[in-house]
């Protein structure tokens, strides 16, 4: 992550002064400013429920900060998961699901009370669903894994610490149109379930890797790096 970056934040409002005590603890890493460097999926962001909205552009300094990035080779998606299994407030309790979710925080959760800023994937909509499936055992890790690359989500960037706000500089707002994004947040909702549901039916092959997998000890841990 560059040092300097402009980032938007797509909302209902303008936020010209964001504040770390507000936010959504139920968000994917939980209380946070939830941002991207891409303003077109900002802009989806800010039309989620249909209305006009605004991305909202800073300037971020990210110098000394302390990043937490689940995309990098440090980490695998199941560190990503069990950060979901811990801040997400709903989640299956049918099948194994429960088991998978005490083994993912036991085994894959990452402290990130010391870090300033998150990097990982989104899981909003189908997204969100497609992590559930994996921790119901219906899909393996390595359909979870294409899964989350489906319909260019990108990354998000969470600001979680004082330190990172203080960071932040508000440069300017700009309207989302409904008619516009919020059709484009729907095709690409879509189009990620329909590439999705293609290759959930696929015939699993012999050495696809499932939660069971994991949590009996069958895998390596290098094979958890896809």
């Amino acid at each position: 992550m560059d040092d300097k970056k402009t980032i938007y934040h797509g909302s209902e409002h303008i936020i010209s002064k964001p504040d770390s005590n507000y936010g959504n603890y139920s968000n994917d890493y939980g209380r946070g400013f939830y941002c991207t460097e891409n303003m077109e999926l900002a802009k989806e962001w800010a039309c989620k429920k249909g209305n006009n909205g605004f991305v909202n552009v800073y300037e971020f300094d990210a110098t000394g900060m302390k990043i937490c990035n689940l995309n990098s080779s440090e980490y695998n998606i199941l560190n990503w998961l069990a950060l979901l299994t811990r801040y997400r407030s709903y989640w299956q309790e049918k099948s194994i699901a429960k088991q998978a979710k005490d083994f993912l925080q036991e085994n894959y959760l990452i402290d990130i009370k010391d870090f300033d800023v998150i990097v990982g994937y989104r899981a909003d909509d189908s997204y969100f669903s497609f992590a559930q499936d994996f921790i119901m055992g219906t899909i393996s890790l390595q359909k979870i894994s294409v899964a989350m690359r489906l319909g260019s989500l990108g990354e998000q960037i969470v600001l979680k610490s004082q330190k990172a706000f203080d960071n932040l500089r508000f440069y300017e707002s700009e309207i989302a149109l409904a008619d516009e994004y919020y059709i484009k947040k729907t095709n690409r909702d879509l189009e990620a379930r329909r590439t999705y549901h293609d290759t959930k039916n696929q015939s699993n092959y012999m050495d696809d890797i499932f939660i069971l997998d994991i949590i009996r000890g069958r895998v390596k841990e290098d094979d958890l790096r896809l």
